[in-house]
């Protein structure tokens, strides 16, 4: 049992778990957008989030030496390592205007984690600031990158499913948020800091009702109804999953109530569709 809580905390911790809801997020945009399968932009999407996920936890940890260089962390630098040279390979087999565009996600993530300018924090200690640069890059990651890669033209759809997918992310986070409230620092000004678990909850109810709404305004204005019952129905279900999950959110829960379970909700949903194929 100790083993495999180990091994758990190790999949966990090198945001292996992370990467697969990116991967599947990619797989899921390829599939609403009937593109063939394109391992480069979905390889890359789940190592460079592997990548950049340690890089924002541990970057600043290892510099100030607040966190003693454990086995577990050692390894899980060199795993990083080996994400970043599996990323860079991938990265070489995108076209040009994909890889542009994944040099200036990572310019937001450089942002994001160090602190560019004297006596300045860098853009995750901004005030009520990390949801949304949090969401933005899922969104870019996951629907523009897998697009642009397969040269899909952009239509109603395209805004559509990015305002979804920002509207899923930015839910997913509040119950992080909720999740680490007692541990933030006060000055990250979160939404549970700014309007109270309760708003917190509310407002994420709301977002998911205009998440699924979205879809059927989509399938309306492309009239395309006949064609989307079953991506209607994962959409319908995905929501009150996460509504659930939000729903139980509190202070008290275990890392893995979001570390895990709620990181895969996009895996399951990827999973229940091939698997419904």
């Amino acid at each position: 049992m100790r083993i495999f809580k180990q091994i758990l905390n190790f999949y966990i911790n090198s945001s292996i778990h992370v990467g697969l809801s990116c991967y599947a997020l990619v797989r899921m945009t390829q599939y609403m957008f009937h593109i063939p399968s394109d391992e480069s932009v979905a390889n890359f999407a789940f190592f460079g989030t592997i990548m950049g996920y340690n890089f924002v936890k541990y970057d600043a940890l290892t510099r100030t030496h607040k966190l003693e260089l454990r086995k577990e962390l050692k390894l899980i630098i060199l795993f990083s390592f080996c994400s970043f040279l599996l990323a860079g390979y991938y990265f070489f087999q995108l076209q040009r205007i994909v890889q542009v565009i994944s040099v200036a996600f990572l310019g937001i993530l450089l942002l994001y984690t160090l602190p560019f300018f004297p006596n300045k924090k860098n853009a995750r200690n901004w005030a009520g600031v990390k949801i949304y640069i949090v969401a933005l890059c899922w969104v870019g990651v996951t629907i523009i990158l897998p697009l642009l890669n397969a040269n899909v033209s952009v239509g109603s759809d395209f805004y559509f499913k990015c305002v979804q997918r920002f509207i899923l992310i930015f839910v997913l986070v509040l119950v992080f948020e909720i999740i680490d409230l007692k541990n933030d620092d006060p000055h990250l000004q979160t939404v549970p800091q700014q309007i109270g678990v309760k708003h917190t909850k509310i407002l994420g109810y709301i977002l998911l009702i205009v998440f699924c709404g979205l879809e059927f305004l989509n399938s309306h204005i492309n009239g395309n109804f006949q064609s989307v019952p079953l991506q209607l129905v994962l959409i319908f279900v995905v929501a009150i999953v996460v509504a659930l999950f939000l729903a139980f959110a509190n202070e008290n829960r275990s890392k893995y109530y979001t570390s895990f379970w709620v990181e895969s909700i996009p895996i399951f949903w990827w999973l229940f569709l091939i698997s419904l194929q």
